[in-house]
């Protein structure tokens, strides 16, 4: 009996103690030794009169003149702190982030067109209609003309909620479709002609948003970057003939990381290869750094790092050392890719982070990041925006 009723005294005390540390800087002088004797009171009461001695703390506290707090400040003081440690988390660990555009395709995309029918996706087959949108991240391209023939005019960017949008005007009216102008040419038949039958399908498909992860922020200060890893880093200081690379093409860039400081660098004949500092020979990127073994598959819509692109003279067969704290920075996605073979090396404070998690949309892409092999399919020729078969995936 005696323990339940010491049970009770210290759950007390411990109620009293958390609110007095809690109302310190809230109470006056004269309220904070109200409140310190009414501790004080239950802390020296003697065994045998325990119940009465928790009872008068209940009363003597409620009698306090303190300032009362509601279940709804209790609730927005939870969420002022979860929100607190929410962003304390992505600022400082695990920072999320959209891919902007295709220059990592197929390893990670962004805004892309898809191919697949019947609301199925490779990897997670057939999704009922009305969680397609949601769960891939798409709208739809499907677009079939009227009733009456019909011949562009012209092509207009329009500005969309999610998705840039493309009008396309004609001699008897207009359609949308979304993505923009150079996506359109590449997975409409707009392309191939620019006068349609009525009836005549125009487009079919889904676009999608593209993929969004989470940028892993620490382990880059404990673990060096290394050849292979897809790096995301900012475009502070970074031109592309002479105007700042920011302003041009976006704040935040993903490339995958090829060369370390002091590696000397040349891409010939499509073929980026790396001399590492200390050695004397030349070797295959792909054979000093297993990541790059997709790259050059040939598959899938990989198909290696393209030379003769950019106005870096290591694009061009020259020799180029890497210098101390910086990284040379190419996109898997080598035809349609603003790299370093453009903008130069990227300085080591610029790097935010290893790409981690991919956590949307629901593709096979999902879960961790450059853990796909591609597709068993020839990469083949590219359109106006990608390669074909990249719109399978």
């Amino acid at each position: 009996m005696n323990f339940l009723k010491e049970r009770k005294r210290k759950k007390q005390l411990s109620e009293l103690k958390a609110r007095r540390r809690a109302e310190d800087d809230l109470l006056s002088p004269a309220l904070r030794l109200q409140f310190d004797g009414v501790i004080r009171e239950l802390e020296n009461a003697p065994a045998y009169r325990l119940d009465e001695a928790v009872a008068k703390a209940q009363k003597d506290y409620i009698a306090l003149p303190l300032p009362r707090r509601g279940k709804m400040y209790a609730f927005l003081d939870l969420i002022f702190v979860v929100g607190l440690v929410a962003f304390g988390l992505r600022g400082l660990f695990f920072q999320p982030f959209r891919i902007p555009t295709g220059s990592m395709q197929p390893t990670l995309y962004g805004v892309h067109h898809q191919r697949f029918e019947d609301n199925a996706n490779p990897g997670f087959g057939k999704i009922p209609g009305f969680l397609h949108n949601l769960v891939f991240g798409c709208t739809s391209a499907e677009l079939t003309n009227g009733s009456r023939r019909w011949s562009v005019t012209g092509m207009e960017k329009v500005s969309g909620r999610i998705f840039d949008l493309t009008m396309l005007t004609g001699d008897s009216g207009r359609y949308i479709l979304p993505g923009n102008e150079r996506q359109v040419l590449d997975y409409s038949k707009l392309s191939e002609k620019s006068t349609f039958a009525p009836g005549e399908k125009i487009s079919s498909g889904v676009v999608s948003l593209g993929d969004h992860l989470f940028v892993e922020r620490v382990s880059i200060y404990l673990c060096p970057p290394r050849r292979g890893d897809v790096i995301v880093f900012n475009t502070e200081g970074l031109q592309v003939d002479g105007l700042p690379l920011a302003a041009t093409g976006g704040y935040y860039y993903i490339k995958r990381l090829a060369a370390l400081p002091g590696d000397t660098v040349k891409i010939q004949d499509n073929q980026l290869y790396v001399r590492p500092a200390g050695e004397e020979e030349f070797f295959r990127i792909q054979e000093i750094a297993g990541a790059f073994e997709k790259v050059y598959s040939g598959k899938g819509g990989y198909h290696g790092h393209l030379s003769a692109m950019g106005n870096q003279l290591f694009a061009y067969g020259e020799e180029y050392t890497v210098p101390e704290n910086h990284y040379l920075m190419l996109g898997d996605n080598s035809q349609f890719s603003m790299d370093s073979r453009y903008f130069g090396v990227v300085p080591e404070k610029n790097l935010i982070g290893r790409a981690w998690l991919v956590f949307y949309p629901f593709s096979r892409r999902l879960g961790w990041v450059d853990r796909c092999q591609p597709l068993d399919e020839v990469t083949g020729e590219a359109g106006n925006a990608t390669f074909p078969v990249m719109s399978r995936q």
